[in-house]
């Protein structure tokens, strides 16, 4: 379960952040998750109220929006979101797409006190 080196991850970057600040409370995360990332939310949510029971991080929410996958096309050069992983231009039918967006992992927003 790679879940939980990402969440380990996450904790070592929130926590870095919150010194940096002087901030002692976390009140909640808010994350990125893209579609094709191989993330599997609720594992990786999991994984995350486990590594922060018993600390000072305990009881922060872990928000997760997933973004689409985005397709950019070689031959007319449209944007698309690619749906049910068909990666063919919807615009002129051509399968150089360039994926451009739904493969990653980004922390959005902390909240801490």
């Amino acid at each position: 379960m790679h879940e939980m080196s990402i969440a380990q991850s996450l904790i070592e970057i929130i926590e870095e952040e919150m010194q940096k600040y002087d901030a002692r409370i976390l009140r909640s995360v808010r994350i990125n998750i893209g579609q094709m990332s191989a993330i599997v939310p609720n594992a990786l949510s999991f994984c995350f109220e486990v590594i922060t029971a018993g600390t000072e991080l305990e009881g922060a929410r872990l928000i997760m929006d997933i973004t689409p996958l985005k397709g950019c096309c070689h031959a007319c050069e449209s944007e698309f979101e690619i749906k049910d992983y068909a990666f063919i231009c919807p615009a002129c039918g051509s399968t150089k797409i360039e994926t451009i967006e739904g493969q990653n992992l980004s922390i959005v927003e902390i909240e801490v006190a």
